[in-house]
């Protein structure tokens, strides 16, 4: 079986890579320098505890091969409202080497 090739007469030119006809208004964005960008978190505000303590068992769970379903969100939700004292027993439990 023969490779497909491209014949000689259909030689095609490289599209720029902000094709304007593609993306209109590509062609008038300013690049913005790499020293211009934002290095760190876009938040504003820091996270309240219960956030915090929540994405931590998140993770944690997810780690240990125990993605929450949707029906533990609930539970999440609640041991997220308890003490950092508390939530760090639970993460050391969840964690646990056995």
């Amino acid at each position: 079986m023969e490779s497909w090739q491209c014949p000689p007469s259909a030689v095609t030119v490289p599209q720029p890579a902000l094709d304007p006809y593609r993306f209109p208004g590509a062609d008038t964005v300013d690049a913005v320098p790499s020293g211009a960008r934002p290095t760190g978190p876009r938040r504003t505000r820091p996270l309240q505890p219960s956030d915090r303590r929540r994405l931590e068992l998140h993770a944690a769970l997810t780690t240990a091969g125990v993605p929450p379903t949707p029906g533990d969100l609930e539970a999440i939700h609640t041991l997220s409202a308890l003490d950092d004292t508390t939530n760090a027993a639970l993460l050391r439990w969840i964690t646990a080497d056995y």
